[in-house]
């Protein structure tokens, strides 16, 4: 519960609790504090109690903490063979490696790793000499015509 505070912020808690209820009260104020939360403590281990009572026999090995999302699909996916299979196949996939051959293929070097295979220099089954697309175009002059015919309508 209180793992995320840290040395100083506690101190800073301690120097604020002794300033508001004064140090002649704040040992009264913490064990009233302390005994609230045990009273809240028990009243929900006495609820949770209830309810296995009250769902039976099937339920003894019930816990609260299934009930959560997260924890339900942890449970749920750790014990399903069909999800082991996938997990499986899916580490056998290198995926860095076939994104670094594809972006070897599309700069048209040859892939890292593969010395022996040869990356054609060619972009839709045109050499090298055919259009740039990732050049940006030059704009047209104010007097040239779109390619498509306005006076059609």
């Amino acid at each position: 519960m209180f793992n995320d505070i840290g040395g100083l912020e506690l101190v800073a808690l301690v120097v604020l609790a002794v300033l508001i209820f004064g140090p002649d009260k704040l040992p009264k104020v913490i064990q009233d504090a302390a005994a609230f939360i045990r009273k809240i403590r028990a009243f929900s281990e006495n609820a949770k109690e209830d309810i296995r009572s009250e769902l039976g026999p099937e339920f003894k090995d019930f816990e609260f903490e299934d009930l959560n999302p997260k924890t339900y699909l942890r449970k749920q996916l750790a014990e399903n063979e069909d999800l082991k299979e996938l997990k499986e196949l899916r580490s056998s996939f290198d995926l860095k490696k076939e994104i670094d051959e594809v972006t070897d293929a599309v700069n048209a070097r040859e892939p890292s790793g593969v010395s022996d295979t040869a990356v054609p220099a060619t972009v839709n089954g045109s050499p090298s000499g055919g259009p740039d697309l990732l050049k940006k175009r030059d704009k047209p002059a104010r007097d040239e015509r779109p390619p498509f015919d306005s006076d059609a309508t």
